[in-house]
């Protein structure tokens, strides 16, 4: 897999922490060069810095990927840096709780905003530079709440989130003739930092409620998009991969200690 990557142009959006974080460090370390988006540049900044200390090849790009003018920006910087663009992962996204009782118009159509138009909008403007590529591939982050799972506060992250899903079952169909594929990886908890930042408690009854015992780390869903991305998952589009050691499989608590 690592040599069908090597000098790919790569597009992380939401690059500069967390899941993004992770996606752009495994990207880096098989050989791909990567434009890092956010919209924070002493984040962005600093990730950059890592990636090429570990001897990748990146740079970053701040937008607002809710920006039709700003994502259209950001792949022409693709081209600029890395001669075109083979792979977007969009992957920026947010994550606010917010009760259903509590739900106000700007709460919902906001999420919506960051979470689905914004991934539309970075696929439409990549179009034209990946219908160049030898193995051109999209890989959206969406998760395993909404698709599969609830949790309380999170109607909306939870609707957007089975939305990309609906989007690339069509889009698949859509660029298919392009030889473009396009799928999703649907992460469980995963140790990032705003996880880390609800507490060692928080976290370990978390983890107890995955079957492999443990919460995933930002790499572990950088591998299955990588796997995505790579020659080997050529015939694959329309698709989830699901990336939470078990988590959706236990019909309850019970099942862990049966």
């Amino acid at each position: 897999m690592s040599a069908s990557l090597k000098n790919k142009s790569v597009i992380v959006t939401g690059g500069s922490k967390g899941i993004g974080k992770g996606i752009a460090r495994v990207f880096a370390s098989h050989g791909a060069k990567v434009l890092v988006v956010a919209r924070t540049p002493a984040e962005g900044e600093a990730t950059v810095a890592e990636l090429v200390a570990a001897g990748g090849t990146a740079a970053f790009f701040k937008a607002d990927v809710s920006s039709r003018a700003e994502v259209a920006a950001m792949v022409a910087k693709a081209v600029e840096l890395h001669g075109g663009l083979d792979v977007l992962c969009a992957n920026a996204g947010a994550f606010p709780a917010c009760k259903l009782a509590d739900m106000t118009d700007e709460a919902w159509d906001g999420l919506f905003v960051t979470n689905v138009r914004s991934m539309m909008l970075c696929v439409q403007a990549a179009l034209p530079e990946l219908k160049k590529s030898a193995a051109p591939r999209v890989v959206v982050t969406s998760s395993i709440t909404g698709p599969t799972t609830g949790f309380p506060g999170w109607s909306h992250y939870g609707a957007t989130k089975a939305a990309q899903l609906g989007f690339i079952r069509t889009a698949a169909i859509e660029l298919a003739k392009d030889g473009i594929t396009i799928n999703a990886v649907l992460p469980g908890n995963i140790l990032t930092e705003a996880l880390v930042g609800m507490g060692e408690e928080y976290i370990n009854s978390t983890a107890a409620c995955v079957p492999l015992g443990k919460l995933g780390t930002v790499e572990d869903i950088g591998h299955a998009a990588a796997f995505l991305a790579s020659a080997e998952a050529g015939y694959i589009t329309g698709q989830t991969i699901t990336v939470d050691g078990g988590q959706i499989l236990p019909e309850s608590p019970a099942a862990l200690t049966a």
